[in-house]
């Protein structure tokens, strides 16, 4: 039901609203934040936020973004649409101008992807909301902090929601030394009871999924430098270092970074999901075709057949109209292969995503570990001894000893191929309803 008084608009809303949601809510600054672990409730939070906020400001432009389209639409949206239909809020959608009017009040919700943020200039906002701040540039926030102008707005407000990403602008801004007019919410882990209702082990499934310092930072909500020191920080040679034999039963699976100075390519086979790591070829200064050599004087004619997994850049086409894998798929064919499966991606997995998946194969929160490498593996082992981020980002340092990474990518790749789509790393797309 709605009312009016003195020309405000008023609409009962059905939510249960979690304590660090209400505590959200009720904070009057005119920028604030809600930081939580994943299933805290934070998309639910920032769009009950932006509808308050539309009925306090009536016939006032706002604005609702997230980092890229994809999110904004597959998680942001979702929820937005979803609450205003469970309270059958009426609303008229502009997908070509990316607009939403309430019918109510006649107030605006302007709908952005923040990716280019140059873009973001232009009308005066009563108000702005960003869902998954931490994946969003700090420019983009200023131009919306900039456009937080609208002198007939009734109450001004930036406000956005986040799961932490380490120290960067948003914990340096909200956090460790506020900006005036900022403050921060920080939601306790486990307090979303929605959640836990519904899916019971929703965080028992994480503790396998994640290593222990990302299930710190995704799950509990803690502040850590995940990017800091080394990149694969689970892995121990006493633990994961294990002899290796091939399974003739089994098919090959071979995974290359190519990259011409060391040309490099791991061996392995799945035992269920536990990765095992027989070999690796690391060749220098050598061709995609000389590595093909390399692996026919090793694995001549396996019978159960060959997968072949790697560096989404294989598919460029070189010089001689041929890609990596063109080179590939005339040397199997000319060699009397017949069962060669190409289970390349057609582009690469992020970075970061592809690190923790690597590092929660070594040893997840619960102490599982999947991936072995055989000893025999010396510079696959030295990658993951030694390849280190770049000082406060994460970015893999690839130039302190041009030998590292190439080995250790190779596998991620593969790794990712089979196992990212079942790990979500950062807040889910796909929701609880209501939550």
């Amino acid at each position: 039901m709605d009312r009016s008084t003195e020309g405000v608009r008023y609409r009962a809303i059905t939510y249960s609203a979690l304590p660090s949601q209400e505590r959200f809510h009720d904070c009057d600054a005119r920028f604030k934040g809600f930081s939580g672990p994943i299933g805290s409730g934070k998309s639910q939070a920032l769009c009950h936020e932006a509808i308050r906020l539309a009925y306090v400001n009536p016939g006032r432009a706002g604005l609702i973004g997230a980092p890229t389209y994809a999110m904004l639409r597959d998680a942001t949206l979702a929820s937005l649409f979803e609450i205003l239909g469970v309270n059958r809020i009426p609303y008229e959608h502009n997908k070509a101008e990316n607009v939403i009017t309430l019918k109510d009040t006649r107030s605006r919700i302007l709908v952005r992807s923040l990716d280019d943020f140059e873009r973001l200039r232009g009308t005066n906002l009563a108000w702005f909301g960003v869902d998954e701040l931490t994946y969003t540039a700090e420019e983009a926030w200023l131009r919306l902090e900039g456009r937080l102008r609208d002198p007939k707005a009734s109450r001004l407000c930036g406000f956005a929601v986040w799961t932490p990403k380490g120290f960067d602008w948003v914990y340096r801004r909200f956090i460790k030394e506020p900006v005036s007019g900022y403050e921060a919410i920080l939601a306790r882990p486990f307090e979303n009871r929605h959640l836990l209702e519904q899916i019971p082990d929703y965080y028992e499934r994480l503790q396998r999924s994640y290593d222990a310092r990302f299930y710190e930072q995704e799950v509990l909500g803690e502040y850590l430098n995940v990017s800091s020191g080394l990149v694969y920080h689970e892995f121990n040679r006493e633990l994961n270092v294990l002899e290796q034999a091939p399974d003739p039963r089994k098919p090959l699976m071979w995974a290359l970074d190519f990259n011409v100075d060391p040309m490099s390519s791991v061996l392995v086979q799945l035992d269920g999901d536990v990765v095992r790591v027989l070999d690796e070829i690391v060749l220098s200064r050598a061709t995609t075709a000389q590595a093909c050599e390399e692996f026919q004087n090793r694995y001549a004619m396996w019978v159960e057949g060959v997968e072949v997994y790697g560096d989404a850049t294989g598919n460029r086409k070189q010089t001689t109209g041929k890609s990596d894998y063109d080179v590939m798929r005339d040397f199997f064919r000319r060699n009397g292969y017949t069962n060669v499966k190409f289970l390349n991606a057609t582009s690469n997995p992020a970075v970061i995503s592809r690190v923790m998946l690597v590092n929660s194969m070594f040893r997840s929160q619960s102490g599982e570990r999947r991936l072995v490498i055989s000893p025999k593996c010396r510079e696959l082992i030295k990658d993951f001894e030694e390849v280190t981020f770049k000082a406060d980002s994460n970015v893999i340092d690839k130039e302190r000893d041009s030998k590292r990474t190439h080995l250790s990518d190779a596998l991620g790749y593969l790794v990712c191929t089979h196992f990212l789509e079942k790990t979500r790393f950062g807040e889910q797309r796909t929701r609880v309803p209501g939550i």
